[in-house]
């Protein structure tokens, strides 16, 4: 170094913090583009919602999907909506007078596009027999929901030996899991609820202990004051805990206390689970704060009410009227059931004022109803303002294909078979039908035809008048464009 040339140590090199806050920046502004949605906010840049939208949500990337052509149509697109009265009523006419029908015939048609009556025959109430569960089942759909459960526990009361089995009212339940195999809808089991619970014990330490069972979920006459003695061949005690519907074990007729067959069958699957049970189940009422040991629930109300209405179950529909009862705050009775009903559908929009009911099953014969009031229920359930009563339509039965229906509409036109579809409704010297048909303009039409006064001879006579009738508006041009 020269002399007199002053040395300075070398210069550092200053790091620049710019890229790294460049960096969390974009990684902010991301998150907060994330979190808060600014995207949409901001410039409308939604994001898309694969549960809601699932067409706009995009493929993966390096998958490329082939543009697909739009699928030809099957069959044309029907008008509908467009029946006219005197097309219904050349259809229809020549079997309301069919002299098999008896002294006492009300049809009814209406629209179902509009509501309109096209067609009109007889006068005043009718019997309506096993048409009255279109009324108990929409009102427990719209009260209850097509969703709920029914839920059948098992209970242990704190620092004992004692549990309690306590009916949920459960239709369905069945007394083995091979009874219940291949069921529509899905059956919940007592013994696989026993096994459940003796699973639960064992792990509290307990092998050993004493049952009872609760019934107490519905009040009342177990059986329906109005209807006959015989009927005791037709329909159990109405209970909140049963197996089977309440039959006896061997088949042959109904239990007179299906609660203590059912709470019997559960304490002989204890038994084979591994649990001493050395006393015969009792009757009593669980005590509040029993401790949870098991639970079985019902398929769900939908479904249970599509099969009562394919095959006209009269205890399910029972049971429906009383949990019916229940949800609207009246006792879980026939008394209850029928006030409840006559609620739900009164905030429907349905008049009842009219109508006699006792019953949700339409056993007795002093029920009566206005026609008027079946058609304004099928309308309702028909109608897509309301979705949660779409299963009282699924669950009629189809003519000449399904359920109570099945073997029926063998006579009269042949094109009203898969077209039509109804809620039978038999008792002695009445028989009936409600329920929809689509002609062969795509018209859709809601219907009701019962006759009440029919002689017991001429039963199925009437009946197949009543079929041909349906059939008959399946098979129609009724449509206003149609010459």
């Amino acid at each position: 170094m020269a002399k007199g040339e002053e040395r300075h140590p070398p210069r550092r090199r200053r790091r620049s913090w710019l890229p790294d806050l460049g960096v969390l920046l974009v990684v902010a502004l991301a998150f907060a583009a994330v979190q808060y949605n600014l995207g949409g906010r901001l410039f409308g840049w939604d994001p898309v919602d694969p549960a809601t939208n699932p067409a706009a949500v995009q493929p993966p990337q390096g998958l490329r999907l082939q543009p697909q052509a739009q699928a030809a149509p099957v069959a044309d697109a029907a008008a509908g909506g467009s029946a006219v009265a005197a097309k219904v009523a050349k259809a229809v006419a020549p079997y309301v007078t069919d002299p098999e029908l008896g002294r006492h015939v009300d049809v009814l048609v209406a629209r179902l596009s509009d509501g309109k009556v096209v067609y009109r025959h007889g006068a005043g109430d009718t019997m309506p027999a096993s048409t009255m569960k279109l009324l108990t089942t929409t009102a427990a759909l719209q009260s209850i929901g097509p969703m709920a459960r029914f839920t059948t526990t098992v209970g242990r009361i704190p620092d004992t030996r004692q549990i309690v089995l306590v009916g949920g009212g459960d239709p369905f339940l069945m007394s083995s899991p091979a009874k219940a195999k291949g069921l529509y809808p899905a059956r919940a089991d007592i013994v696989t609820l026993a096994r459940r619970a003796a699973a639960s014990l064992k792990q509290q330490g307990l092998t050993r202990v004493r049952l009872g069972y609760d019934n107490s979920l519905f009040s009342g006459p177990a059986t329906n004051p109005t209807w006959p003695s015989s009927y005791a061949d037709v329909v159990p005690p109405i209970s909140a805990l049963w197996v089977d519907e309440g039959h006896n074990p061997d088949g042959a007729g109904f239990l007179k206390d299906p609660a203590a067959q059912a709470a019997q069958d559960f304490r002989l699957a204890l038994i084979a689970s591994g649990i001493q049970v050395p006393l015969p189940a009792v009757a009593r009422t669980e005590p509040a704060g029993a401790m949870p040991l098991a639970k079985m629930e019902s398929a769900p109300l939908g479904e249970i009410i599509q099969q009562t209405l394919d095959v006209s179950d009269n205890t399910a529909a029972e049971v429906i009227g009383h949990h019916v009862g229940l949800t609207e705050g009246y006792p879980g009775s026939f008394a209850g059931g029928v006030r409840a009903v006559r609620r739900v559908l009164g905030t429907l929009g349905i008049d009842t004022t009219a109508d006699r009911m006792y019953d949700g099953s339409g056993l007795s014969r002093r029920d009566r109803l206005d026609p008027q009031t079946l058609i304004d229920v099928l309308l309702h359930a028909a109608s897509s303002d309301h979705p949660e009563l779409r299963d009282v339509i699924t669950g009629l039965p189809v003519a000449g294909f399904t359920g109570s229906l099945q073997y029926r509409f063998d006579e009269g036109a042949a094109a009203g078979r898969g077209r039509v579809r109804a809620k039978t409704g038999t008792l002695t010297g009445v028989n009936g039908l409600a329920g929809v048909a689509t002609d062969l303009d795509g018209d859709g039409l809601v219907f009701v035809a019962i006759a009440d006064r029919v002689s017991e001879p001429d039963t199925t006579l009437a009946r197949d008048a009543l079929d041909k009738l349906a059939a008959a508006l399946g098979a129609c041009h009724c449509g206003a464009s149609i010459p």
